[in-house]
């Protein structure tokens, strides 16, 4: 039995560790390994159902037609919980406690969402019995189809075994990110010393190469070769990395890898022709359609689930200022190619401020925030009220943070590209506001376009689904909460 066991999860483990690391879904990538968990978990949760009214009604051989729905439902439920709780993040720390508390607090809610589908439904329940056995099935499902994931699942064998065709400044980038902790998907084999460039690269690092490159890649199996000169004037060994293309390796450019791994498109090595001839900044027709639909179902959606924790937010604010100053603030941003309008939030701040006039960012521990706003800011119950601009069109639900006018001419005159960013309308939550803290200051604010440009360039609806879902994690684990 054990034999067998030890089998199984080696097959597993070589299918898992096969070349195809990556999909992409509407210009999106994801992790193939993840997203092959996903569709397993998928079929537990479907199956659940049924086995649920198996083990409750045993005596009934067939199963009803109405089960269908119920079992689609919880399906997407658990799914879309198990996403916010954090679950298919390859940056997840599966030996820690925490794994389990995220699995069950999952659990919980999409129990208490189930619940409430039931009731709104009656015709579709399943009955209390049933449902019970489904939970359980579910939740021993996942537990023990994650427990053979883990097994089987080496994870340095798992990553990408990576070459770079250069040694200087660029090639150190990708070295750099692939000792970050957000990224764990590659390992660098090493980089190419090019003639003419200046090494940067640690020299246990680098080779002189002195066979066929295909000769290399095929003996150190390779799975990957950046093109990453930091002058591609120089001498590049054109016909040789076409050799390996037309062999089935994967050929990438710095840009490209980093937007793939990153989820960033490098600033500091972009050039326009880049942007005019890759694929993306697909912006207009039936997607601004579909993206202004998807902003006012959401936004109206919201609204009736959470007025409550709105009043009461207005509330604390009026009674913490006595009743003599405003719940709300209102702030000039940009918005959609450089239109300016009021975007609204619960104020958070003492209302002078800015008293002297002067436009101040937030640094750390700002003693100008209320105690009602501290809370209200932590939690994100501030932004709120940007559901009303939404609505009026000025925001959409999900895109780059607005900014000042006057931080905006700033980075403008300061950061390349810049300008991009207001390609697409403002957001209450975004990809960047997901991939990076909270942060002021020049170098803040380039990182922070790193990630705005990628949205801007990969933007699609299944983006705004995920960046909502995600954004669900950060309200309730406290990430990037400044």
């Amino acid at each position: 039995m054990d034999d067998l066991l030890q089998t199984s999860l080696i097959g597993i483990n070589r299918f898992l560790t096969s070349k195809i690391q990556m999909i992409r879904i509407f210009r999106h990538y994801i992790s193939a390994v993840y997203f092959f968990l996903v569709v397993i978990e998928i079929c537990i949760f479907f199956a659940s159902i049924y086995l649920g009214y198996w083990f409750r009604f045993p005596q009934h051989p067939e199963w009803p037609e109405t089960l269908l729905l119920p079992a689609t439902v919880l399906s997407i439920t658990f799914l879309v919980c198990a996403t916010s709780m954090g679950l298919y993040q390859r940056t997840t720390d599966y030996k820690s406690a925490g794994v389990h508390l995220r699995i069950l607090a999952g659990f919980l809610i999409g129990a208490v969402v189930m619940s409430l589908f039931f009731y709104t439904f009656p015709t579709y329940f399943v009955g209390r019995g049933a449902f019970g056995y489904a939970l359980l099935v579910a939740l021993f499902g996942v537990i023990i189809i994650r427990l053979i994931f883990y097994r089987a699942v080496d994870q340095e064998n798992l990553k990408r075994r990576v070459l770079i065709v250069g040694s200087g400044t660029n090639a150190a980038k990708v070295l750099a990110l692939e000792n970050s902790p957000l990224c764990q998907n590659f390992q660098v084999v090493a980089g190419i010393r090019m003639a003419g460039e200046t090494s940067v690269l640690p020299e246990n690092r680098i080779i002189d190469l002195n066979i066929p490159l295909n000769e290399y890649a095929i003996e150190h199996d390779l799975d990957e070769i950046v093109v990453a000169p930091d002058d591609r004037r120089q001498s590049l060994a054109v016909d040789e990395i076409l050799d390996c293309k037309m062999n089935g390796f994967e050929i990438v450019d710095l840009l490209t890898f980093f937007e793939r791994e990153a989820g960033m498109i490098k600033v500091d090595s972009l050039q326009p022709s880049w942007l005019v001839f890759s694929d993306g900044f697909r912006i207009g027709g039936m997607q601004t359609i579909l993206k202004r639909l998807f902003d006012i179902v959401a936004s109206l959606t919201l609204l009736a689930l959470i007025w409550p924790i709105m009043l009461i937010t207005a509330l604390a604010i009026l009674i913490e200022c006595r009743f003599k100053s405003p719940i709300f603030y209102k702030q000039v941003r940009v918005g959609l190619n450089w239109q300016l309008f009021e975007v609204i939030k619960f104020r958070s701040m003492q209302t002078d401020a800015e008293k002297n006039g002067a436009v101040q960012m937030q640094e750390g521990q700002d003693d100008r925030i209320t105690r009602v706003g501290m809370f209200i800011r932590t939690c994100r119950i501030d932004e709120l009220p940007q559901l009303i601009n939404v609505l009026k069109g000025e925001m959409s639900f999900v895109g780059p943070r607005p900014e000042r006018p006057e931080f905006v001419e700033t980075y403008a005159e300061s950061i390349p590209f810049y300008s991009e960013r207001h390609r697409v309308k403002p957001g209450i939550t975004g990809w960047a506001q997901l991939c990076y803290p909270y942060g002021a200051g020049l170098e803040d604010a380039i990182q922070k376009l790193q990630y705005d440009l990628y949205y801007v360039k990969n933007y699609s609806l299944f983006l705004d689904l995920m960046i909502l879902v995600q954004t669900i994690e950060v309200v309730l684990w406290g990430k990037g909460a400044r």
